[in-house]
């Protein structure tokens, strides 16, 4: 398996040009024609840049300082917050932003060229798979303040997505609760998933002393579902309640979200008897986990 990796590296990165030091017979190396277009129009935070191509901020630097050099960029104090600076594309920058542009869009055609129709439709639908499976393994999932940023973004998204799918809509005042306070070690712990930096998914754990952990706040950003991350970010969320010594994990949910009821029963969660009187539930779910747990 490794092998055939490194084997579709080398003729993927041929194919694509990286090996020319002059990215697509412009004047910039890979990494800056890259950089380039990733600002874009609209510009963009270079803490943003940094979480979305995964660069350390050393090197990150260099090649903004090494497009500012160029006259393709400018990077300034965000207006709104001087603490952020934002790169943005000069009047150069966006010419060479639209050359770069063209020439990927010929060298895809020159790609497709040789190619039967049927080839081709078999090459489009191979690139989309492994894209799919790239993005998948590049989700980081990692515990997070309750209450910072991109929780914050991840619950909302959460409430408001059950507004709409749920019968007679959703209010997470009349739910059983489960507050930040309950949610941050030693009383429980968030997660977070990001793709590129973003937020794309969350879950969280309510621990009791006595009664089994409860699974909270699941949810998975509808443009990254097909990704397993669900199933990801359930099973991370198993682990870290083994961690803490968990023995059994419990959940609810309603019955109209028929994708988070399959995925449990899959994932060896079993039917019981309500526990709570969450007023939105259909369903109770319980698990035992492996018998390294103690508690």
């Amino acid at each position: 398996m490794i092998e055939q990796v490194r084997s579709f590296n080398r003729i993927v990165t041929q194919s694509a040009g990286a090996l020319e030091d002059r990215y697509l017979a412009s004047r910039l190396p890979l990494g800056e024609a890259r950089l380039l277009w990733e600002i874009g129009e609209d510009g963009r935070d270079v803490r943003e840049l940094r979480e979305r191509l995964g660069l350390d901020s050393g090197y990150l630097s260099r090649l903004l300082r090494s497009l500012e050099s160029r006259g393709l960029v400018r990077v300034r104090p965000n207006v709104d917050d001087r603490r952020v600076r934002t790169a943005a594309l000069t009047a150069a920058g966006r010419r060479e932003h639209g050359l770069l542009d063209r020439r990927s869009d010929e060298l895809a055609e020159s790609l497709l060229a040789p190619l039967s129709m049927s080839q081709r439709e078999r090459l489009v639908a191979a690139m989309a798979e492994v894209e799919e499976l790239l993005s998948a393994g590049l989700v980081r999932v990692t515990v997070v303040d309750p209450e910072s940023r991109d929780a914050a973004y991840c619950l909302g998204e959460y409430y408001a997505e059950l507004g709409r799918r749920f019968d007679g809509g959703f209010d997470h005042a009349f739910s059983v609760a489960a507050t930040p306070e309950q949610l941050r070690l030693p009383a429980g712990l968030f997660v977070v998933a990001r793709l590129h930096g973003a937020p794309v998914g969350c879950g969280a754990l309510k621990f009791h002393d006595r009664a089994p952990t409860e699974l909270k706040r699941m949810w998975v950003a509808p443009h990254a579902r097909g990704l397993g991350l669900g199933r990801r970010l359930l099973a991370e969320l198993e682990r870290l309640a083994a961690e803490h010594g968990v023995r059994r994990l419990r959940l609810e949910t309603n019955g109209n979200l028929t994708e988070a009821i399959a995925l449990y029963r899959s994932s060896g969660y079993v039917e019981v008897e309500p526990f709570n009187d969450e007023p939105y539930a259909h369903h109770w779910f319980e698990k035992r986990l492996g018998p390294r747990a103690r508690r």
